[in-house]
């Protein structure tokens, strides 16, 4: 698909099929990761660049395994447990000067299904810049945040995405 955002509708462009990961420690805190940015990819030119570890579902992947395989590729976490799953997919949509250029110029935006997972492990095990096993830094900086902040700390496009995973989570907080 050739990359000319004028020309393109993004009414024609299916969602991108993703996971969205919701980390909680014993204090009922979220990690973020501030994203580092990438020239034309959906973070460029964004001031809010903190969020939850996200990722695609490969072709056959079990979204929950997915879950799990992108919250180590970019975070190193694996010592965790399932708290919850969101009922039903959430979607956000690219900004206009956005479709055609970010996620690949393929996708509209993502549909994502999330997970919440109590973290049981040692922050020792946290490793975003290198992240294991050669995998591309995604955040330069980690956190925990209290869950009420996450939506004032992501771009503003994913801002009802993020009101929406809050309260399907809020409870999860302690």
């Amino acid at each position: 698909m050739a990359k000319n955002k004028d020309l393109m509708d993004p009414e024609t462009l299916p969602y991108r099929p993703c996971v969205g990961i919701m980390v909680l420690n014993r204090d009922g805190l979220v990690w973020a990761g501030r994203r580092i940015v990438i020239p034309g990819d959906e973070m460029d030119g964004a001031l809010q660049l903190w969020q939850m570890p996200q990722g695609g579902i490969d072709k056959g992947e079990d979204a929950e395994v997915a879950a799990r395989r992108e919250l180590y590729e970019e975070t190193g976490i694996h010592t965790v447990s399932l708290l919850a799953e969101a009922p039903d997919w959430i979607h956000y949509d690219l900004p206009p000067h956005l479709v055609g250029v970010a996620l690949k110029g393929k996708y509209r935006g993502q549909k994502q299904k999330w997970f919440a997972y109590r973290f049981e492990g040692e922050t020792s095990e946290i490793a975003i810049n290198p992240p294991p096993q050669g995998h591309t830094a995604e955040f330069d900086e980690w956190a925990w945040k209290p869950m009420a902040e996450l939506p004032s700390l992501i771009v503003p496009f994913k801002r009802g995405l993020y009101e929406k995973v809050i309260a399907t989570f809020r409870h999860l907080a302690g």
